[in-house]
């Protein structure tokens, strides 16, 4: 586990793909537990640590993860996640090239349960709920195009999900139509960057995550220090 960010109200770290943040019917264990066993051990903490789930990433993908580390800031930071005012980052790995470099993707996505994936349509229809992100092109390799993006809203697997339905899906995604698995079961989508108002100082916090090791995504090192925060 990689500490990104932390303080007395929160804690950002870096989710490696294939970890859980929260427990789940798995039994494995979830990154929750490994960051308080982490507080308790740094700080000596006796009896139960306090952490707040205010977030999820997918269990295959990678990158910014923020717990709450007081019930004030899960409270506030709860409101601010719900309001929008969180900005998310991701980077994503696509083996097709979109037509165009930049755009906008408005889709309605329904959720189907039973086999934990949604399926996007041009049109409203019952039951569905509207998806919009926007993207851009960062860089290729020999191989690969890197896309960013940006949601807009938070829907069940709405970036794998939208850019499928663009003809881009996420390298490894097989759920998704990706062609192959990748060897370590992730897919190649990585929440690159968080920012967003600090729940208690009210200091503006911005925090990236490093890239995955994995060999494609090394390709695309030298965007990392182009594409870090602006002044």
């Amino acid at each position: 586990m990689k500490v990104l960010y932390e303080d007395n109200h929160l804690i950002i770290v870096s989710k490696s793909a294939g970890e859980i943040v929260q427990g789940d019917k798995t039994g494995d264990t979830p990154l929750s537990e490994t960051v308080k066993l982490y507080i308790k051990e740094k700080y000596a903490k006796p009896g139960a640590v306090f952490l707040g789930v205010v977030h999820r990433l997918d269990r295959p993908v990678s990158g910014v993860v923020v717990f709450a580390r007081t019930s004030k800031a899960l409270t506030r930071l709860n409101e601010l996640f719900r309001s929008g005012e969180v900005k998310k980052t991701y980077w994503a790995l696509t083996q097709h090239l979109p037509k165009n470099p930049e755009g906008v993707l408005t889709h309605y996505l329904i959720r189907n349960e039973q086999k934990n994936k949604s399926f996007a349509y041009e049109h409203e229809r019952p039951g569905a709920k509207k998806a919009v992100l926007d993207y851009s092109v960062l860089g290729h390799s020999d191989y690969y195009h890197l896309l960013e993006v940006h949601l807009h809203t938070g829907r069940h697997h709405q970036i794998r999900c939208q850019l499928s339905a663009m003809g881009c899906p996420i390298r490894g995604d097989l759920k998704y139509g990706a062609p192959r698995s990748n060897p370590d079961g992730s897919i190649s989508l990585h929440a690159r960057s968080i920012r967003f108002v600090h729940p208690v100082s009210h200091e503006e916090i911005f925090v990236e995550a490093p890239l995955p090791t994995e060999g494609p995504w090394q390709a695309f090192t030298q965007l990392t220090s182009s594409t870090s925060e602006p002044a």
